[in-house]
């Protein structure tokens, strides 16, 4: 089962220009069609260009279809005409550009290819960049989903009985099938009621870290707050199917949906109508040093074909990878001592930073530890990576954003006195000491999030709701008495 991601208008290519290849790792496209070769997303349709008498196709430059339109040239002269093409693709240079390093970033600025008379940019031709109008980002199935993974919040009473009705409707009613975890069944109130029997029979059930189900669940549904929609990240190291979160928890910032209509908006969702925000995700690699020390080494579940866990007895080294939708976080843990970390970009080192910590979040960890230490507000469609330290040492560093793609390092500082530790999304914790290093980058695998609106709306909708966005005491007006005092004043003191 696959799902992709569709913007309504399909992508325009310039003539004697191959369409990027399905293997780019570059496309959000390929990135959710792996799970169905044969599917394809954006169709691709040559630019008719009028060439000038006697210059070849080849030596023709190469120009951005969406940026120029439909405009041909004719004796150098460019022929007007806009394209009503939503999507921005960088196109290849003539040039051969093997050195280039080939960019990880998701989506980004189409630059233009032309600055005055005779500049240019050099394009690299295995990059593929897009923007799109969040609003056209739209849900659609190549096939018609027949499993869903329900997770409910542990130790919740009141979210029971929603529960019940959710897995009732989704197997009596939409002959779904439906995948609970082990533990949540084992709960004294589930396990107990007669009436939920033949209801429960009909489930299939995991254990975390033990089964793996990425290829098993075509979307998921979320019972609870925001830290349901952390955990349904967690249980999916590589492509995640389309998730619905239903706000039954205590804050509810990713958890658009209300549960009192649910009928009608999982139905909706089934047939493919639907909005989808794409929210990026951190990859991190930890690498540790053994030194000679034995150390138990926990047995990966194979996602995708990349192990959580790996160990390379030869090297002496344990190298563990995850992926984090909210942040990564470095803090000094128990210590008395300030951290001192230091902190490379794509291999220069931009800081050390000396303080309680750094957290580096995605856009859409933005409002979660990063906003309380001080850093902007970001929406998920922005490609971005912020770097925000915690009380730093320095107050010349603030928070700073950096382009979606780029590579972080981070090292515990020769100087440092004691060590740090890590956590991500808030689990996994763990302590880092001299010679460790996390590397940190923008996944290829986001999380599909739906929406009830569009990606724009529910953002604001959510800032309104779960931080009280503007929301202050209004400044009283004037009466209509006092307004004319005052402007008989003011022409007083003007005479």
């Amino acid at each position: 089962m696959s799902f992709s991601v569709t913007s309504g208008v399909p992508g325009r290519w310039t003539q004697g220009q191959e369409a990027p290849s399905e293997k780019t790792d570059n496309s959000w496209d390929q990135r959710f069609s792996d799970r169905s070769p044969g599917s394809s997303v954006m169709e691709m349709e040559p630019e008719k260009v009028i060439m000038r008498k006697g210059l070849s196709a080849e030596a023709s430059p190469y120009r951005c279809a969406a940026c120029h339109g439909d405009e041909g040239v004719v004796l150098g002269h460019p022929i007007r005409g806009r394209a009503k093409s939503c999507s921005l693709s960088a196109l290849p240079a003539l040039a051969s550009t093997k050195e280039f390093r080939r960019t990880r970033s998701l989506h980004g600025p189409c630059p233009v290819t032309t600055f005055g008379p005779k500049a240019c940019v050099l394009q690299n031709p295995q990059t593929i960049m897009h923007i799109q109008d969040p609003a056209s980002q739209r849900l659609t199935w190549n096939k018609p989903p027949k499993s869903v993974l329900v997770i409910k919040k542990i130790r919740d009473a009141s979210l029971l009985q929603p529960f019940k009705e959710l897995c009732g409707y989704l197997i009596e009613e939409s002959n779904m099938i439906v995948y609970v975890e082990k533990k949540v069944l084992e709960d004294p109130a589930i396990a107990g009621d007669d009436s939920f029997g033949p209801v429960k029979k009909k489930f299939c059930t995991f254990r975390e870290d033990f089964d793996d189900i990425s290829n098993q669940i075509d979307f998921i549904i979320c019972l609870g707050g925001d830290g349901t929609l952390l955990y349904a990240s967690s249980l999916f190291q590589g492509s995640v199917p389309p998730v619905m979160a239903f706000h039954l928890g205590s804050l509810g910032f990713l958890t658009p949906f209300n549960f009192e209509n649910f009928q009608t908006q999982v139905s909706q969702v089934i047939q493919g109508n639907a909005a989808i925000i794409l929210r990026s995700r951190l990859k991190v690699k930890v690498v540790k040093e053994l030194k000679g020390k034995k150390i138990a080494i926990p047995n990966g579940v194979s996602e995708n074909g990349v192990l959580a866990s790996d160990w390379d007895p030869e090297v002496g080294k344990q190298v563990m990878q995850h992926q984090v939708l909210n942040e990564v976080v470095i803090d000094r843990g128990p210590s008395s001592y300030l951290s001192n970390v230091d902190v490379y970009l794509d291999g220069h080192l931009i800081t050390t930073v000396q303080g309680d910590g750094v957290i580096v979040s995605t856009p859409t960890g933005s409002t979660a530890y990063a906003a309380a230490a001080g850093a902007s507000m970001i929406h998920p469609n922005v490609p971005a990576i912020m770097i925000t330290p915690i009380c730093p040492h320095s107050l010349s560093f603030r928070p700073i954003v950096v382009p979606a793609g780029v590579e972080l390092k981070i090292m515990l500082s020769p100087e440092a006195r004691n060590t740090v530790w890590v956590s991500f999304d808030g689990r996994k914790r763990q302590e880092i000491r001299h010679g460790d290093s996390i590397s940190i980058t923008t996944s290829c695998y986001p999380l599909p999030s739906i929406c009830v609106q569009d990606p724009v709306s529910d953002w604001f909708e959510s800032l309104a709701q779960c931080l009280h966005w503007n929301v202050r005491k209004r400044q009283a007006h004037f009466a209509d008495e006092e307004g004319e005092e005052a402007e008989e004043g003011e022409e007083a003191e003007e005479g």
